[in-house]
């Protein structure tokens, strides 16, 4: 009864905070922000207790207030200069290779979204020599600072039919990516190794887990 048909799973995946470990370039290049708007810094701990989408949402839970539109601009101008500076010591998740070339030598697909600049993200992509395991790599290429939920719709969109909602699972670190995969009809898991505490993850009504390798075996059931 139709068994010989492969049942192909696909992973959408996040890169900042879930592919590629970078939250402690994300905390110092926030705080840069922060003490440029003369705001104390916060840890780890309390950037993921507090952060949300949209980020003047986030910068509100700190400051109090939503900034001014001048404030998030200059604000949003320190964070990316910084982040880029920090960037360079960051590196992929801890077993992200052997992931990623497991799950393409089961036969299943994988794609890379993210709210990450898009003329930055290839070429970071392409320099860690992971690329040939996507069938797509898509960042942001309007302003900053916005939800993922249109641009979920739009990239399974332009992955076309060959893949089914169903067996489509969003592996992110941020409730925004769960809330983004609702939106656009498919699933998600969520890893705690990023943007976001446990709690606020767990209220999106999404499995949470603490690796990738734990993300990828839960995908893997969900897409079966």
């Amino acid at each position: 009864m139709g068994m010989k048909q492969a049942k192909t799973g696909h992973i959408v995946w996040d890169w900042n905070g879930t592919l590629f470990h970078d939250i402690e370039a994300v905390v110092g290049a926030t705080n840069a922000a922060f003490a440029s708007a003369g705001i104390d810094p916060v840890t780890v701990a309390q950037y993921r207790e507090l952060y949300c989408v949209p980020i003047p949402r986030f910068y509100e839970r700190v400051m109090g207030r939503l900034p001014t539109e001048a404030e998030w601009q200059s604000m949003d101008g320190v964070f990316h200069r910084h982040y880029t500076d920090r960037r360079a010591a960051c590196a992929l998740a801890e077993g992200v290779e052997e992931l990623l070339g497991e799950w393409s030598a089961a036969g299943h697909s994988q794609s890379i979204l993210s709210m990450y600049g898009h003329d930055e993200l290839v070429p970071l992509v392409r320099g860690f020599g992971i690329a040939s395991h996507f069938v797509r790599v898509q960042g942001r290429t309007g302003p900053s600072g916005g939800s993922k939920a249109e641009h979920m719709v739009r990239h399974l969109a332009a992955l076309g039919g060959g893949i089914a909602p169903e067996r489509t699972v969003v592996i992110g670190d941020a409730a925004d990516d769960a809330l983004a995969a609702a939106h656009a009809g498919v699933r998600a898991v969520l890893y705690t190794g990023g943007s976001h505490g446990r709690a606020s993850l767990a209220e999106t009504g999404a499995p949470v887990v603490d690796s990738l390798a734990e993300a990828v075996a839960e995908a893997r059931r969900m897409a079966a």
